[in-house]
């Protein structure tokens, strides 16, 4: 279990590191599903990638029609 959980942490570093310089080289101070999604476009492998935007904006998608 210690290693999934160091796992998880290490994917979910590089991913808010690589948006956050998204964001950066952008010109915003706020982090957006955009350069999120990006972030997992750069540094997931195909299949898991597409897999992963695809929950993403699911999950977005529901976020926004339950406010």
């Amino acid at each position: 279990m210690s290693i999934m959980n160091s796992f998880v942490n290490d994917v979910f570093e590089r991913l808010a590191g690589e948006a956050a310089r998204l964001a950066q080289y952008s010109g915003r101070t706020t982090l957006t599903s955009r350069e999120v999604q990006t972030a997992v476009r750069l540094l997931l492998p195909g299949e898991l990638a597409k897999h992963a935007v695809s929950e993403g904006t699911k999950a977005v998608t529901k976020y926004t029609s339950s406010k």
